[in-house]
């Protein structure tokens, strides 16, 4: 196993509002290096207190405020890469614009580990935004909530946007007793970070939701209540993994889909009698349906199991991806080629081969190991 958890050198220039950033750093580390400057590293996977700028940039991580900042790939300007014949190529570097040859870079952000490790980064940096206004909104259904998020992000673009179902309010509930509506269908919070003294984009925000149907719309009175709302959906993950262990889902559609993944996540979960959790960052299509298991009761996991693919079938079928953040690893992999086709998939595994032709470099992730060993590739030939 090769681990870069002991490389942390960080160097920020504020000058250029760049960092020089190690793997090894956790993603809130970075952040609190760029806010010491008056400065700020947007993406924020709910996960960003425990994860790696590392695995941020090999999996192209997103987060809550994606919807409105990006993902990990639009703040990565260059970064150092060790191939697996030992050379440590860099590719792109501190420069705003730069077109000379073929972007390699967007080559590995993303790769998995599977064309080579990332010893540093340069990465691009923000001015630190003011505090956000947040707004929270409970449904008694989801078809409603799943329609104010489609009407809210087709008129702005807010700063967050996130979906969480009842299974995922009641799991978080039981963790944090913060006094969340059990009974609602589904929790719409959002964010923005506009400063025009209207208030323009809350208006928006709030129409949207009361107009489809929200029992309750209200923005937070301070910085402090919206950011327990966040926090709640931050957690929500972990929160549902004490009902039984999770099949993670990372499916992601486009906005005009997002109510029909909805549903059929819904009815996927009746008709094969499995707990599937529902959360998203809905502004962007990107969703996480949790699919609980149980370690005792093998019948529920082949259930649960089988709604697995059946989510990643529906997603396909959406037009939408079978990962939106989270990577293929091994799991999602019998389903890449049914998304990008023979073609496509062929033409990745002769660039994995060009660049890791013993198939050193995490193998079975992304593409079956059997397809990047030297005796395949030799029978192939």
């Amino acid at each position: 196993v090769l681990s870069t958890e002991r490389m942390r050198a960080i160097a920020v220039d504020p000058v250029t509002r760049m960092a020089t950033v190690q793997p090894g750093l956790l993603n809130a580390e970075v952040k609190a290096a760029a806010a010491a400057h008056g400065l700020w590293y947007p993406p924020d996977p709910a996960s960003f207190e425990i994860c790696s700028i590392g695995g941020n940039a090999a999996t192209n991580a997103g987060g809550l405020c994606c919807v409105k900042y990006g993902v990990t790939a639009d703040y990565i300007l260059g970064a150092e890469v060790v191939l697996a014949d030992g050379r440590a190529v860099r590719v792109g570097g501190p420069r705003l614009k730069d077109v000379a040859g073929l972007s390699m870079l967007d080559l590995f952000v993303g790769s998995e580990g599977t064309l080579g490790v990332i010893t540093e980064l340069t990465l691009r940096l923000l001015p630190a935004p003011p505090p956000p206004r947040t707004v929270v909104a409970w449904f008694d259904d989801t078809e409603g909530a799943a329609a104010a998020v489609q009407q809210i992000a087709s008129r702005i673009r807010p700063s967050m946007l996130e979906y969480m179902d009842r299974i995922a309010v009641n799991a978080v509930e039981d963790v944090l007793g913060a006094g969340l509506h059990r009974d609602a269908a589904a929790l719409v919070v959002a964010r923005s970070d506009d400063q025009h003294p209207d208030g323009a984009e809350i208006a928006v925000m709030l129409d949207a939701l009361t107009a489809h149907g929200a029992r309750e719309a209200f923005e937070a009175p301070d910085p402090e209540a919206g950011e327990r709302f966040a926090h709640a959906r931050r957690i929500a993950i972990p929160a549902v993994e004490r009902l039984g262990p999770l099949l993670l889902e990372d499916v992601g559609v486009s906005l005009p889909r997002f109510g029909e993944l909805v549903a059929g996540v819904e009815a996927i979960a009746r008709d094969r009698d499995v707990t599937i959790a529902f959360i998203a960052h809905a502004g962007d299509g990107n969703t996480h349906p949790l699919v609980v298991c149980d370690p005792a009761d093998p019948a529920r996991n082949e259930r649960a199991r089988l709604a697995y693919g059946e989510i990643m079938d529906l997603a396909i079928r959406l037009g939408g991806t079978i990962t939106g953040e989270h990577g293929v690893g091994r799991l999602k992999r019998p389903w890449l080629a049914a998304q990008i086709g023979d073609d496509l998939l062929d033409i990745s595994l002769r660039v994995k081969r060009a660049l890791d032709p013993d198939g050193i470099l995490n193998p079975g992730t992304i593409f079956a190991a059997d397809d990047t060993a030297p005796t395949r590739r030799g029978q192939s030939a």
